[in-house]
């Protein structure tokens, strides 16, 4: 049996310019998902998958070695179209035995656990870990299995393999990774709050793309206020900061602001965290601060120090 593990995570600063080169501050999480691998006689990968209340919601088994797709069954209320789930993981094995032509061709199979130990919904990298689990099984990289796939930054590649806060910048298939310490003594004030929708990042990735125009100036602008970010040390001016960098995220995007659009009566401030409009947001605040978002209908308000490695 082997075993592979991976973290979630979450995008301090930087949404959508990460993509564009930024440098930005991104954290990995306490929860995340495994990948367990035991042989079988057949040839033949029997594949399923956990959420972290131990229900399978997705089941699917390839023939080996050509990993036809034989049969799929999932959870109903997936989002994202449930029938491309078996098909999104099969174009992954596939992608990654183009990468290692030795990847499971044996004559043996494989049956094949995965289990997340956060809400799928939560957009903490249920599809990321997974790319990372299956490129470390493969033995392949990551950030290039990533690119054959869903695409994107690779900050979240980033953050499944390490233990520690990191900034990260876009450099093809080698990023620059730099792990840090963030350890802000204010941490104490700072919480995560879900909006209780997962946000397709994709659909918010598009809208950035045709919306951006020439982003020289704003890139610099994020990658100094990640650098703040970083080095703050007092909450007033942490606070002054994460209105900065929503103002220019806004502005690119031409969206409201979450703070605007749903906590204008809020004592502390709030900073969307990914693709604008669901998931997880940051807030500073105080003891008041959950009973605040709870009224307001948003049950998960997480203290920063129990979500983040």
């Amino acid at each position: 049996m082997k075993k592979f593990y991976s973290n979630g995570k979450l995008l301090l600063t930087g949404e959508y310019f990460v993509l564009e080169g930024s440098k930005s501050l991104a954290v990995p999480t306490t929860c995340g998902q495994d990948l367990i691998v035991e042989p079988i006689k057949e040839s033949q990968l029997l594949w399923n998958s956990f959420t972290n209340e131990s229900e399978c919601w997705l089941e699917a088994i390839f023939d080996l070695p050509k990993l036809r797709l034989a049969s799929a069954t999932f959870e109903a209320e997936e989002d994202g179209g449930n029938d491309k789930l078996a098909e999104n993981l099969n174009k992954i094995l596939i992608e990654a035995k183009k990468l290692n032509p030795s990847f499971l061709n044996l004559n043996n199979g494989f049956s094949i656990k995965t289990n997340l130990t956060f809400p799928k919904n939560w957009g903490l990298g249920s599809s990321s870990t997974l790319i990372n689990n299956i490129a470390n099984w493969a033995k392949v990289n990551p950030y290039k299995l990533l690119e054959k796939t869903f695409g994107g930054s690779g900050y979240d590649i980033a953050c499944a393999q390490n233990n520690t806060p990191i900034l990260y910048t876009i450099n093809g298939i080698n990023p620059i990774v730099e792990k840090v310490e963030f350890n802000p003594i204010f941490k104490e004030q700072l919480f995560f709050v879900y909006l209780n929708k997962k946000q397709n990042s994709r659909e918010g990735i598009q809208r950035f793309k045709e919306l951006k125009g020439n982003l020289t100036s704003e890139i610099k602008q994020i990658s100094n206020l990640t650098d703040e970010f970083l080095s703050c040390n007092n909450l007033t001016d942490f606070e002054k900061i994460v209105v900065e960098h929503e103002q220019i995220v806004s502005k690119t995007i031409q969206l409201k602001t979450v703070q605007e659009l749903l906590f204008s009566d809020y004592f502390g401030q709030t900073k969307s965290l990914g693709a604008w409009g669901g998931d997880f947001i940051l807030a500073t605040g105080n003891e008041e601060t959950p009973n605040y978002f709870k009224q307001k209908g948003f049950e998960t308000v997480i203290p920063y120090q129990d979500l983040i490695l």
